[in-house]
């Protein structure tokens, strides 16, 4: 019964979804400009769904499936993972390999997640995340290809794209093919933030990216391809899946969170501006139910910050910082869709904290990807100050995005 209802979902989805094109060169007709709702916008269609683009691809290989619990098809049923999906069509998926926050997503940020068995299906599932943040040649040795199929939100520090580039790596060390089966990025409207610079490369930001870089995943892996960012120059046999429907200006609501605490649509949407505060002594609304759509600290004034909370362990932040200490801030679970970094947040609690010298911790600089953000507040620099600094790296970071965009 469970066979037979995949096999009349793969055949629906065959029906329904109308392959184009997956060369990796190959990009989606011109579009109104105008930035369109998901109500507008015809349905957009996952690099994963479109299965008979990359199944003849799979026949008769041993396959290995990066992915994690945003690794979903659609179907007219509901949501299918989709190693269930392959499994169900007989294809022969050897083993998973799982990122920060582990396969099913549960894991805290930071926790080290453990090799072990995905329950539902008893595949083994490799960690990487922890020491182990690339796949070993022993890991892969009866692999034939690979599949990367994992939601992003479009931050250089979010670390899954991170993963992206250790997996290609080892594909490209042991002669295996990869293909990344692409998915929106809901951040990909606009491109903002500092350069990273190489001196300040770590597994929170390893290329020479702006925080908002405006790629999916595909893209972003060419990009890696293409500029030679792995080691020694090496470039991985890489096929794209494109999806179909979509383009930059697509808004596009996530149907299941990408980590767990990036609950919804405006927690995403803030993320890349409010990750700065992981790096000073603000509470980014870890331990609440709006994290990332709220800040605060004991250390801010209530007379200036009137809202505030206390944050307590749940599921993701087990130990949040100012942990059932009253943290003062701002709540902005109700603010406009942003379509560039806000640095004013940032820079007035750094103005109206109680002591300066303790508010930055050495994460700043890793998220930041450069010592001179914090160098800037701590100076004086006003938000647009700081913004203009950034511009000629922007531009230039444009004209080599442009080079690997498959959507427009």
């Amino acid at each position: 019964m469970f066979l037979r209802f995949f096999k009349s979902t793969f055949l629906f989805l065959l029906i329904t979804v109308t392959a184009c094109g997956n060369t990796t060169t190959e990009k989606t007709p011109d579009k109104d400009p105008a930035e369109k709702t998901p109500s507008e916008a015809p349905a957009i269609v996952t690099g994963a769904e479109r299965l008979s683009a990359y199944l003849p691809l799979l026949k008769g290989k041993n396959v290995g499936v990066i992915g994690n619990q945003t690794s979903v098809i659609s179907t007219e049923k509901g949501r299918v993972h989709l190693i269930d999906t392959l499994l169900a069509l007989d294809v022969q998926v050897k083993k998973a390999f799982a990122p920060e926050h582990g396969f099913r997503g549960t894991a805290d940020a930071g926790e080290v997640v453990k090799d072990g068995k995905d329950p539902k299906t008893g595949l083994p599932v490799l960690s990487l995340y922890g020491n182990n943040k690339k796949p070993s040649a022993e890991q892969l040795k009866e692999l034939d290809i690979l599949i990367f199929d994992i939601q992003d939100v479009g931050a250089r520090f979010y670390t899954y794209i991170s993963t992206l580039h250790y997996v290609m790596e080892a594909a490209a060390e042991n002669d295996i093919p990869i293909l990344v089966l692409d998915r929106p990025n809901p951040n990909g409207h606009y491109i903002d933030g500092p350069i990273l610079e190489p001196d300040h490369k770590s597994f929170v930001g390893m290329h020479t990216v702006p925080v908002v870089h405006g790629l999916t995943m595909g893209e972003y892996a060419q990009m890696i391809n293409g500029e030679k960012w792995l080691e020694n120059g090496i470039q991985a046999d890489l096929r794209v899946i494109k999806m179909e429907n979509y383009d930059h200006d697509t808004q596009y609501d996530l149907p299941v969170k990408p980590s767990p605490n990036l609950p919804n649509a405006q927690a995403i949407n803030l993320y890349p501006s409010l990750c700065f505060f992981e790096g000073t002594n603000v509470n980014a609304g870890r331990g609440t139910s709006k994290q990332f759509q709220v800040f605060g600290s004991p250390f801010l004034p209530e007379d200036k910050y009137s809202f505030s909370y206390i944050p307590e362990s749940n599921e993701g932040a087990r130990s949040p910082k100012h942990l059932g200490k009253k943290c003062f801030g701002k709540d902005l679970s109700n603010h406009p869709r942003l379509d560039r970094l806000n640095l004013e947040w940032l820079i007035n609690a750094y103005k109206n904290t109680d002591d300066q010298k303790e508010f930055f911790n050495s994460f700043f600089t890793k998220l930041a990807g450069s010592n001179k953000l914090q160098k800037q507040i701590e100076a004086g620099m006003s938000a647009e100050e700081i913004r203009q600094s950034w511009q000629s790296g922007l531009e230039e970071f444009a004209i080599v995005r442009e080079k690997y965009l498959l959507y427009e």
